[in-house]
């Protein structure tokens, strides 16, 4: 029997994002940021279903080793040890018997992490693609993009992802056209910049450009070149936040390693699919935890993917960060201790106009009209007071000027009057609503409003 009290933390009986990760993870004296961003993966486990995850090649190796797959499997074992901790914070008592189709706020049993860590694709880059290069992780891909189940698969490239070429160019040979467009459409690719090649290689030596090039119109391509240096910078310059709440908390904490370039390069690739209500992440050009991105020519010059390498796609990505930084990072914290203590914060549960729970509310309104929105049924699961930011993210709509929010001015505010301006007819525009708690540490949730603005 399972005992899930999904309430406490997110809502209901919705499905977790599927999630596939390709890492090319090494040791703590090569580069560790692969490692630690596994550890932060790990204590999000409840709110992502982990797929995959696959041992392959990337900037740290030119060839995948079985070195990788191991430290995979330890820091799953270190997440067994605190798991008995961490189930605390939903009040899950057991594991499903069958775990596919996992619900938001169930933790995943150690024994289905490990059957699902394998060996991808042994070298790097797309010359290798072919006949010879199947491996456990390309089969694997297949088998989970296959499956009968209506939601899209994740692919986090952490390091390269050679591995689901592969994948793809099995597919291609051995079905027709509808059938390979079918899988397709149902991958999502997360690209940490491009390492399938050697930082100083050119890009036709990677198999991702093949990707973007054969599949532009059918294969949904993300390509970060900002999140990942933001979160890299960053999370060295506050290093010390690092060493006094995640090392040592909890067997995860005794292992997550010092930096030896950046931290955690890799986490915004799932930062942007944690369903925390904040975006679709079917729409990148929506910003959220793990950036902003916008169709566009990639930094190969060759290929278009979703990206934000330059100009406005930069900015606006690298001002959502700054600004959501130590949300994201207070969610790791908290979570580290419970695993440390099987005790400590959870986040705020937004109620907004009624509706309780982390989809997009759409509303639809009149030009000049005034809408209230109303957040007074928001609350704490612990009990601590809750403070309201509302604000307005003008790149995600169509109408790119300000928009009004009256009572937005004070951060208790749990209720606000949103003016729709008399120019944005046929327009959208976004309002976030953004609450955070006084715990320790604070922790923030999100709504999303879309205004969609008749003629």
């Amino acid at each position: 029997m399972i005992g899930l009290n999904n309430g406490t933390s997110v809502d209901g009986a919705s499905l977790k994002p599927r999630v596939i990760v390709l890492t090319d993870i090494s040791p703590a004296d090569h580069e560790p940021d692969d490692w630690e961003s596994m550890i932060r993966l790990c204590v999000h486990a409840d709110l992502l279903e982990i797929e995959g995850l696959i041992a392959t090649t990337g900037w740290s190796y030119e060839q995948a080793t079985a070195q990788s797959l191991d430290l995979i499997h330890k820091v799953i074992d270190a997440y067994e040890k605190d798991l008995p901790n961490l189930l605390k914070r939903s009040g899950q008592t057991g594991f499903l018997q069958d775990e596919s189709r996992q619900e938001i706020g169930y933790w995943p049993s150690p024994n289905y992490l490990r059957s699902r860590a394998v060996m991808g694709s042994n070298k790097r880059g797309f010359s290798h693609i072919g006949e010879d290069n199947d491996s456990a992780g390309s089969n694997l891909i297949i088998k989970v993009v296959d499956e009968a189940d209506e939601r899209p698969v994740w692919i986090l490239a952490w390091g390269g992802a050679n591995t689901l070429a592969q994948a793809i160019w099995r597919v291609q040979r051995d079905r027709d056209r509808g059938r390979l467009m079918a899988f397709l459409h149902k991958i999502r690719v997360y690209t940490i910049t491009d390492q399938d090649r050697n930082i100083s290689t050119p890009f036709e030596f990677s198999s991702h450009q093949w990707l973007r090039r054969e599949f532009e119109k059918d294969l949904f391509f993300i390509w970060d070149e900002c999140a990942w240096k933001f979160q890299n910078e960053t999370g060295k310059r506050n290093w010390n936040e690092y060493a006094q709440h995640i090392q040592g908390h909890g067997n995860l904490g005794d292992m997550y390693p010092r930096y030896r370039y950046g931290v955690e390069g890799d986490t915004p690739s799932f930062l942007y699919l944690l369903p925390v209500g904040l975006n679709n992440p079917d729409v990148p050009n929506q910003g959220s935890w793990g950036g902003y991105f916008e169709w566009a020519m990639g930094p190969d010059n060759q290929t278009y993917a979703y990206t934000n390498h330059r100009g406005p796609a930069y900015a606006t990505c690298r001002r959502l960060l700054e600004h959501f930084y130590q949300a994201t990072f207070n969610n790791f914290a908290a979570r580290m201790d419970w695993a440390k203590d099987g005790a400590g914060n959870r986040n705020p549960v937004v109620v907004v106009n009624g509706s309780r729970g982390i989809d997009i509310l759409t509303i639809r309104a009149r030009p000049g009209e005034e809408i209230v929105l109303d957040g007074s049924k928001t609350f704490d699961p612990d009990g601590d007071a809750i403070s309201f930011n509302w604000w307005h993210l003008r790149e995600a709509g169509t109408y790119g000027q300000d928009v009004e929010i009256l009572g937005s001015d004070r951060s208790n505010r749990s209720g606000v009057i949103v003016k729709v301006p008399e120019d944005a007819a046929g327009r959208t525009f976004h309002i976030i609503c953004e609450v955070t708690d006084n715990g320790i540490p604070n922790l923030t949730s999100y709504r999303r409003i879309i205004f969609e603005t008749g003629r």
